[in-house]
């Protein structure tokens, strides 16, 4: 018996097995989706916030939320286009970005949406924090000037007993992610190279490893992010 149900993105007519989140309901009918927390095989959390869409005239996150036959999706328009970048925007005066100087540069997702979403001067203020570098564990360094929190170290990350290797220290303004320190031992070369690979930012750097490639030859310099994706134009 098939499970395959019918839905709507912007008028668009789609269809996918019931259940599945509306994100991958949408990458598997060629529509992009904008998100940084999200990451393929891994239980979604909702972080960021950035894949919000409109389900029946309701805001709802797309990657926690499943599909259902006949829903309503609005994903492309001009009121949620600025909300997302309303969020990048936040992100960027939140933490200490400078993208000209960093390893991440051309491979950067938040850098990519701010292209994406046409990002000059944010709407709001800098806050500039007062963030350390944390060079402590031998197989990378964790730049909290950089990192947005959005949880896919400490959801990917995890050893062969399922424990989780990064942790949240401190709280509020405060707050911030790190390797358990209990769980450092057990911290592999693999492990870093995954963690350094799924951060969406430059957070995550193994150590004597920046700069590889060079400028104009990473993977957003010719092609914006989602478009490996977007087969159908909307």
């Amino acid at each position: 018996m098939s499970t395959l149900v019918k839905f709507k993105i912007d008028g668009v007519e789609c269809m996918a097995e019931t259940g599945t989140y509306i994100v991958e309901a949408a990458r598997e009918n060629g529509i992009y989706i904008p998100t940084l927390c999200n990451i393929r095989g891994v239980k979604p959390r909702g972080s960021c916030r950035i894949c919000t869409v409109l389900v029946n005239g309701r805001p709802m996150t797309s990657c926690t939320t499943p599909i259902t036959d006949g829903m309503e999706i609005e994903n492309n328009t001009a009121e949620i286009n600025d909300i997302r970048k309303a969020i990048v925007e936040v992100l960027f005066v939140e933490g200490n970005h400078f993208c000209p100087s960093c390893e991440k540069s051309g491979n950067c997702e938040l850098q990519a949406l701010g292209y994406r979403f046409k990002m000059m001067v944010p709407r709001f203020p800098y806050n500039f924090p007062k963030r350390e570098i944390d060079a402590s564990n031998p197989k990378i360094i964790k730049d909290h000037n950089r990192c947005i929190l959005c949880k896919r170290c400490i959801r990917a990350i995890k050893t062969d007993d399922g424990k989780t290797v990064f942790a949240f220290k401190k709280r509020g303004l405060h707050l911030e992610i790190n390797v358990d320190p209990e769980m450092g031992d057990k911290f592999t070369d693999e492990m870093a190279v995954k963690a350094s690979e799924i951060c969406p930012v430059g957070a995550i750097l193994l150590r004597e490893k920046g700069y590889q490639i060079p400028i104009g030859k990473r993977k957003y310099d010719h092609v914006e992010i989602g478009s490996d994706i977007e087969k159908i134009k909307i």
